[in-house]
Formats: C-alpha cells, structure tokens, sequence
C-alpha cells in the first residue's frame, strides 16, 4: 500500500465515527464495514453515491482505492472522490487531493493537489492543513513560501494533529518562516511526542541532549530515544546506542549499545553500521570479529558513509584472502535479502 492508500484510509475512519445522521441505507453500509463485510457495504452505497449522497461517493473512493470489497482501481477510487469533493466534502477533497499528489489513478499534478487540499484546509481539515504546510514547505505545485507553510501547520498543529506538531517544531528549531525559537520548538515536539509520535519523540530527546531549549538532560535524552527507538526508528535506535556507548544518561553498557546499533544498520543506517562495526572490530561489546566488522564497514561505504570504507581498508590489510571473500560474501546476501539475512 502506498502513501497515498494510508492517508485515504486514515480519513476514512475519520468519516465514519464522525456521529452524523444518516439514512438508514448509509447505515446499514456503515454496520456492515465495521465488520468486514464491505460487499454489503458496496451494495448498500452505490445507489446512494449514484444518487449524489457525498458521504457515501467518498466512502466508495475509498473502497476502489484500497481494493476493500472490489478491485482496487485507483481511476474509479478518482471519480467517486471527485463526486464528493465538488459537493465540498473535505475529506474527499483531501483525498482527490492526495491522487493527484502521488498520481494515483491520475498523472500526477502538484499545482490540481493544492488546489483539493486547500479547499479542505479551508475548512480546517487538520491533515489537508498539514499537507499543504508540506506542499508549501517543498515548493510543490505553488511557490516555496515558509510563512505560509507555518502557518498550515500551526492550524493543522493546533487541533493536535501530532505530524503537524513536529513539523512545526522543525520550523521553530531551524528558524524557517518563523524566527528561530528552540523554546517553541520544544513545547511542540513535547506535543507531538506525548502522542507516541516517534519522530517528534526523537527530536525531543535531541533538544534535550544537546540542551536546546530545555536545560540539558541527557536522561530526559534517552528516556525519548528509547520511546523512538522502541517504535523502530532508526536514527533513535542509533542515537540511543551512542549513549549507551558514551555512558550519557544511563551506565555504560557496550552490549546495549551493539544492540541499538544493530537494530539502526538493519534498517540501512549508514552510520549505525560503521558504528556498529567498530564495535566488531575493536571487541567492544561483543567478540572481536574482522569479518563481521568487515561486513558492517562494506554495508556502510555501499550507503555513502566515507570513513566506513577508510576503516574498511585498514582491517582488510591485516586479513588473508579468504576471510576477505567471505565477509564480501556476508555484506553481499545482507543487502540481497533487505538486511533480513545480516
């Protein structure tokens, strides 16, 4: 499922406990999707989409888009959500918004999504408002402006949209459409990480590991690291080994560190595999180990980390032929099979 298929999807649950009242054939469409059952649901919406009910034409876009009931076909998914959006449906603007943004059953047209996500944002749809801070922010299909991707972002941000809140977070952190203000950028990654927002989580633990905004605490670090890197975020997994490595805000602890690390280079982390085979090749926290150090070190050159390939070079020299071979041979099916064979 794409991009795109996971924001229809969101939206949908949206509109479906939204509480409105509906005719009884919309409700018997609405009972039989809660259980699974999204033929019944398509036989219940067609007439009703066929006969101009919003509701239900955004509810079969979303059918056709995610294949629940029918053939997924992304152009009919286009058409239902279309219907709903000219009769100012916000969710179906949004969505007809986000086909034309990732050219799903159509090509792809930036300058068309704006046009569909404003017409949602306007009406204070909190991710049509964040996307459009995105559009805005990219310079995709309108002007690169800051300002204003501030400013969708703030509304988005402040109906506590958590994606939203750490995006703005970025902006008050970087100074970007807004004066730079790490004190700002704070309270809304705090927002963003409550909500078990993994990146926002991240971007918190770094202001307070580096003492932006907050007084520096590396415990407060590595209490948010971990929440990050406990949801599979890789630059989480490994910050949060650095500081176990380091010492910082917990013992230190070698082989909780190789842990984290490991989890970050399996994932294709450039630096938490170079770091990750330092370890192999120095014995911290685990047994020493040329090959495998040789390994991580190729993984990590093969990703563009330069001084993995200098490091490379120096283990390599006190090696024979053969082990060279087979750690080529161990880097390669690592990468062959997605880090699923490392």
């Amino acid at each position: 499922m794409n991009i795109s298929k996971k924001i229809v999807g969101l939206t949908l649950l949206l509109l479906l406990g939204n509480g409105v009242s509906v005719a009884a054939d919309f409700s018997k469409g609405l009972q039989a999707a809660q259980s699974g059952d999204f033929k019944a649901s398509l036989f219940e919406w067609t007439p009703l989409a066929e006969q101009g009910n919003a509701m239900a034409q955004f509810n079969l876009g979303h059918m056709y888009a995610n294949g629940y009931g029918v053939r997924e076909n992304d152009k009919t998914a286009v058409k239902w959500f279309t219907k709903a959006a000219e009769q100012g449906l916000a969710e179906g603007q949004f969505n007809l918004g986000a086909m034309y943004d990732f050219g799903d059953g159509v090509p792809e047209n930036d300058k068309t999504a704006v046009t569909w996500y404003t017409l949602a944002a306007e009406q204070g749809y909190a991710i049509a408002q964040y996307q459009l801070g995105i559009m805005y922010a990219n310079g995709r299909g309108v002007p690169e402006n800051d300002k204003t991707a501030v400013k969708w972002y703030t509304l988005a941000a402040e109906q506590g949209f958590a994606i939203a809140q750490r995006y703005l977070g970025v902006m008050y952190a970087n100074g970007r459409g807004v004066p730079e203000n790490d004190k700002t950028a704070v309270k809304w990654y705090t927002l963003a990480a409550e909500q078990g927002y993994a990146k926002g989580q991240y971007n918190l633990g770094t202001m307070y590991a580096n003492g932006r905004g907050v007084p520096e605490n590396d415990k407060s670090a590595v209490k948010w690291y971990t929440l990050a890197a406990e949801q599979g975020y890789a630059i989480a997994q490994f910050n949060l080994g650095a500081m176990y490595a380091n010492g910082r805000g917990v013992p230190e602890n070698d082989k909780t560190a190789v842990k984290w690390y490991t989890l970050a280079a399996e994932q294709g982390y450039a630096i938490a595999q170079r770091y990750l085979g330092a370890m192999y090749d120095f014995g911290d926290g685990v047994p020493r180990n040329d090959k495998t150090a040789v390994k991580w070190y190729t993984l990590a050159s093969y990703n563009g980390n330069e001084v993995a390939r200098e490091n490379k070079d120096k283990v390599t020299k006190q090696m024979t032929p053969a082990d060279i071979s087979t750690a080529q041979d161990m880097s390669s099916r690592c990468l062959d099979s997605n880090y699923t064979d490392c």
